[in-house]
């Protein structure tokens, strides 16, 4: 059994709306949770790992300053959406990734 990362910033941020109401000074903890989140629930369904760490940064500033999911956001590789899914009310079924009934491992619409 995998043991899940200690993310208290990440914890209360189940949309998007929330993480705009963070302080910019907290988004640097906020990533690295975002990250540690993201290695832990690929060790439990594999997937594509480097495209969604390459983007942690990214995400968490896109989700930021643009009022998603109002935005629309296009990623040009599926495998990036990860951190993606877990800022945008899926983390509860992050690990469910790649999984029969559970999220796609690529940006899908109906999930979206």
């Amino acid at each position: 059994m995998t043991h899940s990362p200690d993310t208290p910033l990440l914890d209360t941020v189940k949309v998007p709306s929330d993480l705009r109401n963070l302080a910019a000074s907290q988004l640097r903890q906020l990533a690295d949770e975002l990250r540690a989140e993201t290695i832990s629930a690929v060790s439990v369904t594999g997937g594509h790992l480097g495209a969604g760490l390459g983007v942690v940064e990214l995400t968490t500033a896109i989700h930021y300053v643009f009022n998603t999911p109002d935005d629309r956001l296009i990623w040009d590789v599926g495998h990036q959406c990860y951190p993606h899914k877990i800022l945008t009310g899926r983390r509860d079924r992050i690990r469910t990734l790649r999984t029969g009934g559970g999220l796609s491992g690529f940006t899908k619409r109906s999930e979206s």
